[in-house]
């Protein structure tokens, strides 16, 4: 699997999946609910967010509700990784079935700055700061995980399984 570097945008504890994915827009299209991401927290972050970005955060990312729409939003604004203290299991569990990027990996609130330069290395599990030029060691994701990851997604692995199966 590749590594993953770029620009970080730092959140706190404690984003819920409501701050994530705010229900006032349920309703509306995918294309008008990746507009108002994390907006309650960070007005600037869905209009300014760049492909290849890096989410950084505190403990229990994801939090709250089994909200589905939460990481694929995150995903669909472009960000290459979340990388957070610690994860609501469910989030954790629906952002690698998407194909999301995600590693917990202690102190690394600590060690970023908004706007730092962020370098995943997901098959090793190491972080490093580039702008500070400090590496950090996360909780290793498990080769099942890493296959779902590389393949874009659960959906994207089942259906190269399926092709496999049927030659």
């Amino acid at each position: 699997m590749n590594v993953i570097k770029g620009k970080v945008w730092k959140f706190g504890d404690n984003i819920d999946t409501d701050v994530i994915s705010p229900s006032k827009y349920m309703e509306a299209s995918m294309d008008e609910q990746v507009k108002h991401v994390m907006e309650a927290i960070n007005p600037k972050f869905p209009r300014e967010v760049k492909p290849g970005d890096i989410i950084v955060a505190g403990r229990n990312f994801g939090c709250g509700s089994s909200r589905e729409t939460a990481p694929d939003l995150i995903k669909r604004l472009g960000v290459a990784a979340v990388v957070a203290e610690s994860f609501a299991r469910i989030f954790f569990r629906n952002s690698v079935a998407i194909g999301l990027a995600i590693l917990e990996c202690p102190k690394v609130s600590e060690a970023f700055e908004e706007g730092d330069t962020l370098e995943l290395d997901l098959e090793k599990a190491r972080v490093e700061n580039l702008n500070k030029n400090t590496t950090l060691e996360g909780k290793p994701l498990s080769p099942d995980m890493l296959r779902v990851l590389e393949k874009g997604g659960i959906t994207s692995l089942l259906k190269e399984i399926a092709q496999e199966l049927q030659k």
